[in-house]
């Protein structure tokens, strides 16, 4: 018979350990929630010092303003906090940190040293806690401010390093999170040490624009735009990517409430939605946004690691982060518009409505009207002016070679032209139209009419030769003549350095060019001219999600193909007559041409039956009308 354990309350020790799986997760999490404790005591100068990614040691200085002996000793209590008295507290909250959880919680799972001064003390206290037991607690001098030192994490609960990844990423982990307090506390200097050598040294009181080129790069700061708008009470200020300008994920897209570094699916929401027309479909922006309202609004106690934060009125702060980056958005396309003379430019136009016009497709039968002429005046840009001038002598001229060249058929000889294909059972006759919406190629099949998505068709047969090949394994790769330089996030370069051999089996040549710097000294060979950075750096967001890995190779190569085959088929020319055939026999004989690379039909077929029902027509009236 089964019977239910006695109720007891767990030891201080058990408890700690516990609330150290929800607030400490990695190396990076124990530096983030001290990092946040050291900007609670007003420091302007922080170090942060880790080695072998954290996991043997990790060293948090400020000068803040320090503890006495007293607040030190109790502050590794649970729940011991200087931030929040009461409950109500929690809704005029400004500090980093509140709940009083992470110092106990990391000196439950480590080897932990507190070393503290307060301005008008003699001497600073050093406390020494190894695994949740207290070795000692002393005086000892030092300035003021605050020395914390970390070892042997997770000493007490080895199963836990099992989890951890490898130390490269354990260390681009850390390196992410401190670049995200230096953009929030551009006020606080902050340096950054891996294994006694600098990552990164970030200097006070700088510009956003400046610490964005300083930390992430030049080649990010230079294409970002300035936006700062303040309405119904709230702020949101930073830096956003130019129109055209996007990455394959959202690791780019970054967002501070009230200095805080936050995930907020309303906020991201409301970006990408502003973006809808300036990027494309499927691509994320950039963006450093800040965003500030009263404490109030914001709930940021809904998740233990503070990460995510939840909004009183989640409708209002979307809408408002809409108007605000559309407005930004508009503000830079007007400028860009307005920075020539804009001069006027006629060009004709048939006005009769009976008349149409449409490209690569037979010539319009005669209506027995005469098309008035009228002229319409567009203001174009200048530069434009000359485009279209060239564009018109470009188009008459090929009319005229194409009526000088074009061959004449007869009925007989036009049914012969036309193709048969198969693939396996499916056997049909198509005669090619012409095209409909400038993207569906149009073919009369005898039992009815067929749509072909020819951009669906040309990713279905890349995919599949691309899918080939790394099968094969015989990716060819093509070399550049000058190598591209490229700057990863900490993240994505370990990403990368990780699977060097993996992406030059895909084509890639790939060489380290110093710390999240790289070579692009070869592409394959398909790749569009010009496109290996963006590709690659697409590659790198697959491999820092797990999409793909050497260890996946089956799933590797499936998502490499259809990246692979989305970015050959990017801006792809309009196909002429002479290449459809091609491009069917192509089509019909990959493994499934029925389909395009997300499953959605590459043609779909109206037939005869359909046609005379929306004509609602029977089959016996139609045999009248024919005969």
């Amino acid at each position: 018979l089964f019977t239910m354990p006695r109720v007891q309350v767990l030891p201080d020790h058990v408890a700690n350990q516990i609330a150290a799986g929800e607030v400490i997760e990695r190396p990076a999490s124990v530096i983030k929630e001290l990092v946040e404790n050291s900007i609670d005591a007003g420091a302007t100068k922080l170090e942060v010092e880790f080695k072998k990614g954290g996991t043997t040691y990790m060293r948090i200085e400020d000068n803040g303003c320090g503890m006495s002996k007293e607040d030190a000793l109790l502050s590794l209590e649970r729940h011991a906090t200087s931030k929040i008295r009461e409950a109500d507290d929690l809704n005029s909250l400004m500090s980093m940190g509140f709940r009083g959880e992470a110092l106990p919680s990391i000196a439950s799972v480590s080897r932990f040293q507190l070393q503290t001064k307060e301005a008008d003390a003699e001497s600073g206290t050093e406390i020494l806690v190894d695994g949740g037991k207290m070795v000692h607690a002393k005086d000892c001098g030092m300035p003021q401010g605050a020395r914390i030192t970390i070892s042997k994490l997770f000493n007490t609960v080895p199963v836990r390093r099992k989890f951890l990844k490898s130390m490269a990423t354990e260390a681009a982990h850390i390196v992410h999170n401190m670049r995200l307090y230096a953009l929030a506390h551009p006020h606080v200097a902050i340096t950054l040490i891996d294994n006694g050598r600098v990552i990164f040294q970030s200097h006070a009181r700088e510009q956003l624009a400046d610490r964005v080129g300083e930390i992430f790069g030049k080649s990010i700061a230079n294409n970002l735009l300035p936006i700062d708008v303040e309405d119904e009470g709230m702020r949101l200020w930073g830096l956003i990517g130019k129109p055209g300008q996007s990455r394959s994920s959202r690791h780019e897209m970054l967002m501070f409430v009230n200095n805080r570094p936050v995930e907020s699916r309303t906020m991201g929401y409301a970006l990408v939605e502003s973006y809808y027309g300036h990027i494309p479909k499927g691509r994320y922006p950039i963006a450093f946004l800040f965003l500030e309202l009263k404490p109030h609004l914001v709930d940021v106690n809904v998740h233990p690691a503070k990460r995510e934060i939840r909004f009183r009125n989640e409708a209002k702060v979307r809408g408002f982060a809409v108007r605000a980056i559309l407005a930004a958005l508009r503000d830079a396309l007007g400028e860009t518009a307005a920075a020539a003379p804009v001069p006027v430019v006629e060009i004709e136009r048939e006005v009769e409505a009976p008349v149409v016009e449409v490209e690569n497709s037979a010539p319009a039968r005669a209506t027995g009207k005469t098309a008035a002429r009228s002229v319409v005046k567009v203001e174009l840009p200048a530069a434009s002016k000359k485009v279209v001038e060239q564009k018109r002598g470009f188009a008459a001229e090929k009319r005229e070679t194409e009526r000088k060249e074009e061959p004449s058929f007869s009925r007989e000889e036009k049914e012969d032209k036309s193709s048969i294909y198969r693939e396996n059972k499916f056997e049909q006759n198509w005669n090619y139209l012409g095209w409909a919406q400038r993207e569906f190629a149009i073919f009369d099949t005898g039992s009815g009419v067929v749509l072909l998505n020819v951009k669906a068709a040309q990713q279905r047969i890349w995919y599949e030769r691309l899918i080939r090949s790394y099968e094969d394994r015989s990716v060819e790769s093509q070399k550049l003549l000058l190598a591209v330089p490229v700057e990863f996030d900490p993240i994505a370069a370990v990403a990368v350095s990780e699977n060097i051999d993996f992406l030059e089996a895909h084509g890639f040549e790939v060489s380290p060019f110093g710390r999240n710097f790289f070579r692009i000294e070869g592409v394959p060979s398909w790749l569009p001219d010009g496109d290996g950075e963006s590709y690659l750096r697409e590659l790198a967001d697959l491999l820092r999600e797990g999409s793909v890995s050497e260890k996946k190779r089956s799933l590797a190569k499936e998502a490499i193909a259809k990246h692979g085959a989305e970015k050959a088929t990017c801006g792809m020319k309009e196909l002429s007559e002479g290449e459809i055939d091609p491009l069917l026999d192509q089509l019909f004989a990959c493994r499934n041409p029925l389909a395009d690379i997300e499953g959605r039909p590459t043609y779909i077929e109206l037939p005869r039956s359909e046609i005379d029902r929306r004509f609602q027509r029977n089959g016996r009236k139609r045999a009248q009308e024919l005969f």
